[in-house]
C-alpha cells in the first residue's frame, strides 16, 4: 500500500503541465509538501539537536524568530495541503503534504533528551539550503526559462534531490575531510602568522574578491585534472551524467569528489588568514552561484560573460557536442579559461544536449560504485 501511494505521488508530481495550472491544486500541494518537509527537518533538529542539527545553527534554532518561522511553515503546510485536497482530483500530493505536516506536529509534541551523540546529520542545513536556493531559482526558472518545455520535475530529478540531501546531511563528514589538508598546512607554517594577520586586516570586499580568485585558480586545475585523468574522470562523469540542466543538477556530485574538492578549495581560505566573515560569505556565495550557473535560465549575457561565469558559459561545459568537450573549467572568472586556452562561448548559441559522453548507471549506489567498476 505504501509503495502504491509513493508511485501515485510521483505520478502526481510529474503530471503534465496542462493538468497542474493555477486552480488545479497542484501548486498548493507542491508548496504544502515543501513547507511541511522543511518544517519536519526543523523540528527534528530542534528536538534532537545532538543527532540532526549542525552546531553552527543551534543558536539560531533556539531563537524566538526561528520558532515563529517553524510555526508559520507548519500552518502554511497544513493550509495548502487541505486546499490541494479540495481542488485536485488526484489526492496523492495533498495527502503527502498533510502526512508530513502531521508528523512534524507529533514530533514537536515530544521532549526527548538534548544530549549530543558526537555524530550529527545536518537536516537543518539541508532545509535552510533547500529554502534558500530552491525558493530562489525554481520560480526564476518558471518565469525566465531557457528551455521552456523543461518541467520542474524533469527526468532524474529524484536522483539529484537525493544528492542534494546527502551532501547537506553529511556536512559533518565532509567538513572533517575538507579541514584535514588545511590543518596540516597550518600546523607546519606557524612562521607565517604575520602574513596571515595582514591578510585578515584587509577590507572585507577585497578579501572576498581574493578568496574568489584563489579558490577559482585552484579549482580550475582540480576541475581540469578530473577531465584529463581517466580514473578521476570516473568520479566527475557522475556530475556530467545529468541529462538536463537546472538549479538542482549541480548537486549531482560523487561523494569522494565533493570531499576532495572542498579539501582543495578550502586550502587558500583556511591557510592564508582570511577572516571568518569573509570565508562564510564566500561559502554562502558559492552555494548560490553553483545553483545559478546550472540553472535553466535564458539570457546570453555576452558582455557579462567575458568577466564572470554565466549559465550559458557553464552549460557549454556540460554540452555533448564535440566543440563542448573539455572547455570552460572556471567557476567564477572565465578569463582563466582564456589564459589557459580552454575558453569557448559561441555568440548567442547554447548546447543542444547535455550529459556524459558515456553510459553512467542510474541510481545513487550504482553511481557511487561506477568509478571503481568503470575500468573493468
Amino acid at each position: 500500500m505504501a509503495r502504491s501511494f509513493i508511485q501515485n505521488l510521483m505520478r502526481d508530481l510529474e503530471a503534465p503541465i496542462e493538468t497542474r495550472g493555477f486552480g488545479t491544486g497542484w501548486f498548493a500541494g507542491f508548496f504544502g509538501l515543501l513547507f511541511s518537509g522543511v518544517a519536519l527537518c526543523f523540528v527534528a533538529s530542534m528536538r534532537w539537536p545532538g543527532l540532526f542539527s549542525t552546531p553552527e545553527l543551534v543558536a539560531m534554532e533556539g531563537s524566538f524568530a526561528f520558532r515563529v518561522l517553524f510555526q508559520l511553515l507548519l500552518i502554511a503546510g497544513y493550509a495548502l495541503a487541505l486546499l490541494s485536497l479540495l481542488l485536485r482530483p488526484r489526492k496523492a500530493i495533498g495527502f503527502a503534504a498533510l502526512i508530513v505536516a502531521l508528523a512534524a506536529s507529533l514530533i514537536a509534541s515530544f521532549d526527548p533528551s538534548d544530549a549530543r551523540t558526537g555524530v550529527f546529520f545536518g537536516v537543518d542545513f539541508f532545509a535552510v539550503n533547500l529554502m534558500a536556493t530552491g525558493l530562489m531559482f525554481a520560480p526564476l526558472e518558471r518565469l525566465f526559462p531557457h528551455k521552456r518545455e523543461q518541467r520542474l520535475f524533469r527526468v532524474e530529478w529524484r536522483e539529484d534531490l537525493f544528492y542534494f540531501l546527502v551532501s547537506s546531511m553529511m556536512v559533518q563528514v565532509l567538513t572533517f575531510l575538507a579541514l584535514a589538508p588545511s590543518q596540516a598546512v597550518n600546523a607546519s607554517t606557524g612562521a607565517f602568522a604575520d602574513f596571515r594577520a595582514a591578510v585578515g586586516a584587509q577590507p572585507f570586499a577585497l578579501q572576498l574578491v581574493e578568496a574568489m580568485f584563489l579558490t577559482d585558480l585552484v579549482q580550475y586545475w582540480f576541475h581540469r585534472a578530473f577531465h584529463r585523468i581517466p580514473f578521476l574522470w570516473g568520479f566527475h562523469a557522475v556530475h556530467h551524467s545529468a541529462p538536463a540542466m537546472d538549479w538542482l543538477a549541480g548537486a549531482r556530485m560523487h561523494f569522494i569528489e565533493i570531499a576532495l574538492l572542498r579539501g582543495v578549495t578550502s586550502l587558500p581560505l583556511l591557510t592564508l588568514g582570511f577572516t571568518p566573515a569573509a570565508m562564510q560569505s564566500y561559502i554562502g556565495l558559492v552555494y548560490v552561484y553553483s545553483s545559478l550557473v546550472h540553472a535553466n535560465l535564458k539570457g546570453d549575457f555576452n558582455l557579462l560573460g567575458q568577466f564572470l561565469v554565466t549559465p550559458r558559459f557553464h552549460h557549454w561545459h556540460h554540452g555533448l557536442e564535440e566543440e563542448a568537450i573539455d572547455i570552460n573549467f572556471a567557476i567564477h572568472f572565465p578569463w582563466l579559461d582564456r589564459l589557459f586556452g580552454t575558453y569557448r562561448l559561441p555568440p548567442s548559441r547554447w548546447p543542444k544536449a547535455y550529459g556524459a559522453p558515456e553510459k553512467v548507471p542510474e541510481g545513487f549506489v550504482a553511481q557511487f560504485m561506477y568509478p571503481f567498476r568503470r575500468g573493468r
